[in-house]
Formats: C-alpha cells, structure tokens, sequence
C-alpha cells in the first residue's frame, strides 16, 4: 500500500501526513495475508504539485482530493453503478502520454490498494484490484447502500520515490439518505464479539501516537494474523471533504495493541478505519474523533 488506512506496546516509528498514502463494524471477506510480516513503519507523505483542492497547514493539497496529481490520473471507466454491487473498471493514465500505467512498485504485497468510501462515512471498503496486461484495474463491489461515495487508488509508479492517492467520485444507483457521521467514541465493537478501545488523539500539524488494543469476549486478542504484511492497517478521511491518510502500525507482535503515529492536516472531524485479520477473516473497526 502506498507510501500514501505490527503492533507494538509504544514502539517509535516515522510519522505519515495527510498530504501521504468493509461495511463498518462488521467481518469483511480476508484478502491475501503474508505468513510473515516484515517490518515497516509509517507511510511517507506526498508531495502535491497541483494546488486544486483545500491544503493542510503546510500548504500541500492532502491525498485523495484530485483525480490528477504529479503527472497521473485516475481514470474509472464508469463513475455509476446501477446497483450496490457490480464491478469497478479504472485505468490510472500518465498525463504525458495518455497511456495506462503497466509498471508498479509493490508495497504490502500488492501494487495497488483500492478504497471505496461513503461520502458520509458510514461504509467502507478495502479492496484489491487485479491488473490486465493493458493497464485496466477491475475488481468486484459489494456496497452496502445506495449513494455517493469516493473512490481513491493508492499505488506508487515503478521507481518513483513516492507513492500517489487519487481519488474520484462514484455513484450508486438506489434510494439513499446520507446518514448522520457517528458520534465521537473511543470505543467500537466489531461482530464477532471483538472490542476495539482507541487510546490517543489526533493533531493537527503534530505527530501523534494512536494505540487501538483488540479484545474479543472480553479476553485480549495476542494471535492476531498477517494481514498485507501487518497486523493491522489504519485509514483515516475527514469528514467534509474525504482528504486521504493510510498509515501502517509500528514493529510488534501479534496484538492485542496495534499502534501508530499519524498527523493530521487540520483541525476537524474524522473518521478512522481499522482493518485487523483474525481467525482467517478480516474485520473493521471504526471511530469518529476530533483533531485539536
């Protein structure tokens, strides 16, 4: 996953910025998990060359705002779906040559990560595409209700020194009513009888630890499996505009904390998204919080 959403008791790791790169509270369907995980720390932030959308403090548009950045666009091959489940088709095209990018570095054992995400942040889904020879992405949706949401391609271009998040708009054909974003909480309980607690706050222009410790049935969970080469997988959007953060966790081992160091762009609400695997299947669990 891009430089572009192990655990560790308080392990120190780099620190990823907004401008960088299921339905929630539910068991999603497990994708492909390494039998190992190597070592990683955060993802290293992007450098926005084209100032279209709303910036961070620093001034850098945050990730997943644009359908074009640093020399790349996100191209869906529909922007409408006629029902809540189908099949997403994209092309990301270099702007130089119109042609469809072919060449990928890959991170956390896929060359692109695919996320899908309710414009009022009540679904969501972490996907993985599967690349023709020419360049076209496709892969399956399931959503959960009808809308608008946000599509963002997370991905880094063979040897380029850092990744891109693009991202653009879909719609679902259907009767929909945006549904209030959830009430802040520090707490999120995930079927399966999973309990996850969120300890830390985000901040605004100032890394910050965030540490989410994983219980099932009230015991801690210590066996948590690989997933993508982690034991966890963190995004955050922020409500309003869906600027994009993915970070991974800090070294560890197999739960039940997993933590990780993240800054946010601006003061505000977001949402967060937590994919862990157990038991062979990948959950989410999700929490609204607020950056000072």
């Amino acid at each position: 996953m891009h430089t572009a959403l192990k655990t560790a008791a308080v392990a120190a790791a780099a620190a990823a910025t907004f401008g960088a790169a299921y339905g929630v509270g539910s068991g999603v369907p497990a994708v492909l998990a390494q039998d190992r995980p190597p070592a990683h720390g955060a993802h290293a932030p992007h450098e926005k060359t084209e100032k279209t959308g709303a910036t961070d403090a620093a001034g850098a548009v945050p990730g997943g705002l644009q359908v074009s950045d640093g020399g790349y666009t996100l191209d869906l091959e529909r922007d409408r779906l006629p029902g809540r489940t189908g099949e997403l088709r994209f092309t990301i095209r270099e702007d130089a040559t119109g042609r469809p990018l072919t060449s990928y570095e890959t991170e956390h054992g896929k060359q692109l990560h695919l996320i899908v995400a309710a414009r009022d942040l009540t679904a969501y889904r972490h996907l993985h595409p599967v690349r023709a020879a020419d360049g076209t992405w496709s892969t399956p949706v399931a959503l959960p209700k009808a809308g608008d949401y946000r599509v963002f391609a997370d991905f880094t271009p063979r040897g380029a020194r850092e990744g891109r998040t693009l991202g653009a708009g879909l719609g679902v054909a259907g009767t929909y009513a945006p549904a209030p974003l959830p009430e802040h909480s520090t707490t999120a309980r995930v079927a399966g009888g999973y309990e996850v607690r969120l300890d830390g706050a985000l901040a605004a222009g100032a890394a910050r630890e965030l540490t989410l410790s994983i219980t099932r049935n009230g015991r801690p969970v210590t066996d948590l499996d690989p997933y993508l080469g982690a034991y966890g997988h963190l995004v955050a959007l922020r409500a309003g505009d869906l600027a994009y953060l993915h970070v991974h966790p800090h070294d560890g081992g197999p739960g039940p904390e997993v933590s990780f160091t993240a800054t946010a762009p601006s003061t505000g609400t977001y949402r967060l998204f937590l994919d862990f695997r157990h038991d062979g299947e990948v959950r989410t669990a999700a929490f609204t919080v607020h950056a000072a």
